[in-house]
């Protein structure tokens, strides 16, 4: 299957060093998972070129950051119109995600907003676009389950190790 890295349990283990302690370097996440420092780094770099690590970037609490208002919002928008409405979200900054969907509605945002006025004045600027025919929120109460992924991860069965037999373990 092209664009797919199978992971193994040595991917899986630098991953969730990773995921523990992000700021890490090589040295430490090879002491982390006892892995040698060369494996770990062509490690991260395959997984970074295949894209399973897709960026760097800190992770950042919005509410944290101010931002404690937030919500789904459902889109049903005009035909071949996806394209007007992509550019139209990407001009609002309260708009931190949008997925095509299937369903009943077409496009799925997350937006977060510093305050309810501001999110009022959000959905009004998202329903501005001509190409949204209608729009449904939902407001966000409460985070139940954190953004995750290691558990998906751990959940697969993992490829097999290509580490050498004298390191398997």
């Amino acid at each position: 299957m092209a664009g797919f890295l199978a992971l193994d349990q040595v991917d899986l283990a630098l991953l969730g060093a990773l995921s523990e302690h992000p700021r890490a370097g090589d040295l430490e996440l090879s002491r982390l998972t006892d892995v040698a420092r060369a494996t770990v780094a062509s490690r991260l770099r395959r997984m970074g070129e295949a894209g399973v690590i897709a960026d760097w970037d800190p992770t950042i609490d919005v509410a944290a950051a101010g931002f404690e208002v937030q919500a789904f919002v459902t889109l049903e928008i005009s035909q071949g119109a996806l394209d007007e409405v992509a550019d139209h979200l990407r001009d609002i900054p309260q708009v931190l995600s949008a997925y095509v969907t299937t369903g009943s509605g077409d496009v799925l945002c997350q937006v977060a907003t510093r305050s309810h006025p501001e999110l009022q004045a959000t959905l009004v600027r998202i329903d501005q676009s001509s190409s949204v025919v209608r729009s449904t929120s939902v407001m966000v109460l409460s985070v139940l389950v954190e953004p995750r992924v290691l558990p998906l991860l751990a959940s697969a069965d993992p490829a097999p190790s290509r580490r050498a037999p004298a390191y398997r373990g």
